[in-house]
């Protein structure tokens, strides 16, 4: 089967900026777009097939025809016939929301959804970017509630400023914000399912607050999470994989490309996503070829057993190991 191409799903949200259709070439699409959903098979936002033999079809769409060609009996088993991953493009001109994201038992039981952890990989940040990850010190719930009450959250939380090629894993419970100035590839697993936990105080377009989760979020948040891990700077090594994020949910690598690679898939048995995040970049394999520019992502069937990439720039990888 070929490989696969999507068209990008666009969102505007108050903290959203410009910069997500100027990394990837195209025409403005907002002065608030926050998001470009690259691959998703959320209802109501479901990715379409932008190329090629299966144009105009949705992910979905194709898992129920072609599954096992596409992710693979494994995994097809395991997720009950369902895509299990989501894939984003972030740009952030203001500060994204204190959040918090439940684990699968908590998101079944609440909201028959999966969980959501969750890795971000900077690929351009503006000078002092930041971000929260994680507590500074241990509070326990009351401690948190009065904090956030008394907008005194931000003070006990890891922050972190970023660099190109850092990378934070989040598992579900980690307590994070993305703040301003960030240019992150988002990696999770497929729902979305968020517990906002402070805003700043925000109004939205009606004057409105937006609406808060705290209580909810109580359940899902590990206090004890006060480990400071440091960040990656993984920016790739020519012509090999490194990886950035490894856990049941999702195995990611970056690397290189000046000239050609070839990277064997067949004892992934996974289906395989790669984001081109820096050059241009032509993939290949023995059912055709893809051009894949700066900013664009493919989806690489499980069927296929090996691919060739060519060009100059930087790649990241997905698969579920």
């Amino acid at each position: 089967m070929e490989i696969l191409k999507f068209d990008p799903i666009f969102k505007s949200v108050i903290w959203g900026g410009k910069r997500i259709a100027e990394y990837k070439g195209i025409a403005s699409q907002g002065d608030h777009i926050g998001e470009s959903w690259e691959l998703s098979p959320m209802k109501g936002h479901e990715s379409v097939v932008s190329q090629g033999t299966y144009k105009g079809a949705t992910l979905p769409s194709l898992i129920a025809e072609h599954g096992n060609e596409i992710m693979g009996e494994r995994l097809m088993k395991k997720y009950d016939g369902k895509f299990p991953l989501l894939v984003k493009l972030i740009d952030s001109s203001d500060d994204l929301s204190v959040q918090v994201h439940p684990d699968d038992a908590l998101a079944a039981k609440r909201h028959d959804s999966l969980g959501k952890t969750e890795m971000w990989y900077s690929i351009a940040p503006a000078e002092g970017a930041y971000l929260y990850a994680g507590f500074s010190k241990h509070i326990d719930a009351a401690e948190f509630r009065r904090q956030v009450a008394e907008n005194e959250i931000i003070p006990s939380l890891h922050k972190y400023f970023t660099n190109a090629g850092d990378v934070f894993f989040l598992p579900a419970g980690r307590v994070h914000s993305i703040g301003r100035g960030n240019f992150v590839l988002e990696i999770q697993e497929a729902s979305d399912i968020t517990y906002r936990i402070y805003d700043y105080d925000r109004r939205d377009a009606q004057g409105n607050p937006r609406q808060l989760h705290v209580e909810e979020s109580v359940d899902a948040i590990d206090f004890d999470d006060t480990v400071d891990l440091p960040a990656q700077n993984e920016l790739g090594v020519v012509g090999e994989l490194r990886t950035l994020a490894d856990c049941s949910y999702f195995k990611t690598e970056v690397a290189r490309v000046d000239g050609a690679m070839t990277v064997a898939l067949a004892a992934r048995d996974s289906f395989t996503i790669l984001v081109a995040t820096a050059g241009e970049l032509t993939v290949k394999s023995a059912d055709g070829e893809i051009s894949l520019r700066q900013g664009e992502t493919a989806l690489v069937p499980a069927s296929t057993a090996e691919i060739t990439v060519e060009g100059k720039g930087t790649f990241v990888s997905t698969f579920i190991p």
